[in-house]
């Protein structure tokens, strides 16, 4: 096992289409051969291992975040503070602290009762024994929903989330002229809607931002703006691939699916597999600050690092030899699904409680979860999703 600047190892990691098939062979190849590896296609390192990725994640002066997260951030200007998935310390601390209040464990407790209402409401849609899609009746709509509600979104408007949340993570792998048109449709809804809490605030979360200081100064609009987006994509993508791979997961593995109807129990310990097995989230990108050393391979100031987090989620030496299995008992914390350090995911709990939430509804109501086709997976080089996923199920 050995670091490398072997130009030929790495061909597909910036290649959409290579995750929309099997890319865990290769990681599996990566961790025993070249855990630590130059991509001269792509131009920066992919950093496979478990210890590496967590490694990285807690050295922010060393591997900063705001010279971009995404590989596609490197061909653009980046615009200061952007999101606070761009921002370094201490000043990612004070914008982080503006919106954790609404993610505090007593929120979210808060909010099982509605997240339950929701998810009961599309599980009594399902008709046992007739094929659904999934990813359009159920792993959708919750979650979009329960942000949008957290956000102060009208029902009226919550149709158009979809659109522009699937544009914006295709913008991230690939700019087009129609995903940059929908993301100018999303900017143009936030503004008019920042406009409007400014003038008459209430108890959603986009108020609470616009009355919130840092530094004794309100937020500008640039900075409410920021927020919003990064709330929207990240408080719904996630999730929505958790609960569509998840339940991917229990058709192929019909004897996890019964562990858990047996026990639900076991359902948090088998939402925290789901997160582990196959990632929502495929990497994030951080840049070396200065010149420094990783498994003994010099890296210089300004090379980009790729922190692939699914292979670090099937790393062996954390996980054991049966990393590659999909295990619902296995209850292992060790998961960098949600990323480590100060970037730790702000809805981490949030997506938890909606995935077990929907899986204690499913799991109660049907006895099998069956494919009735072939899943198709989404094209991209930032999530792990499907747009997809024909089932069947059993009462």
């Amino acid at each position: 096992m050995s670091s490398t600047r072997d130009a030929s190892a790495l061909p597909e990691l910036q290649d959409a289409d290579f995750y929309a098939g099997d890319p865990y062979p290769f990681y599996r190849e990566l961790r025993a051969r070249h855990p630590l590896c130059w991509n001269t296609a792509g131009d920066f390192w992919a950093v496979a291992k478990h210890a590496d990725v967590v490694a990285i994640s807690r050295d922010p002066e060393t591997f900063c975040s705001s010279k971009g997260v995404l590989l596609s951030d490197r061909d653009r200007q980046m615009g200061e503070r952007e999101s606070i998935i761009f921002l370094d310390p201490p000043v990612h601390a004070l914008y982080r602290r503006l919106v954790q209040p609404a993610f505090s464990p007593k929120r979210i407790r808060a909010l099982e009762n509605r997240i339950r209402e929701l998810a009961v409401e599309l599980c009594d849609a399902i008709t046992p024994g007739e094929p659904v899609e999934f990813v359009d009746a159920v792993a959708v709509p919750l979650p979009i929903r329960v942000i949008a509600e957290l956000l102060g979104v009208p029902a009226a408007h919550r149709a158009r989330f979809r659109r522009w949340s699937d544009a914006i993570i295709e913008a991230a792998t690939r700019q087009t002229e129609e995903n940059m048109l929908q993301a100018a449709e999303l900017v143009s809804y936030f503004q008019e809607t920042i406009g409007e809490r400014r003038a008459q605030s209430g108890d959603d979360l986009i108020s609470t931002l616009v009355r919130s200081e840092v530094d004794g100064e309100q937020l500008g609009d640039n900075d409410l703006l920021a927020f919003c987006m990064t709330l929207l994509v990240a408080g719904n993508e996630t999730t929505r691939n958790l609960l569509a791979t998840g339940t991917l997961a229990l058709a192929r593995h019909p004897e996890q699916q019964q562990v858990l109807i047996d026990a639900p129990a076991r359902i948090p310990g088998g939402v925290e597999e789901m997160l582990r097995w196959d990632s929502p989230v495929l990497s994030f990108m951080r840049t070396a600050t200065r010149d420094t050393e990783l498994r003994g391979q010099p890296i210089a100031a300004g090379e980009h690092l790729l922190l692939l987090y699914q292979s670090a989620n099937h790393d062996e030496e954390v996980f054991g030899d049966d990393a590659d299995r999909f295990v619902v008992t296995r209850n292992d914390t060790d998961q960098v699904a949600f990323g480590v350090g100060g970037h730790f995911c702000l809805g981490a709990a949030l997506a938890r409680l909606e995935g077990r939430v929907l899986f204690e509804e499913l799991l109660r109501r049907f006895s099998r979860i069956a494919l009735a086709g072939e899943p198709q997976r989404r094209p991209s080089a930032v999530m792990r999703g499907l747009v997809q996923l024909p089932v069947m199920f059993t009462r």
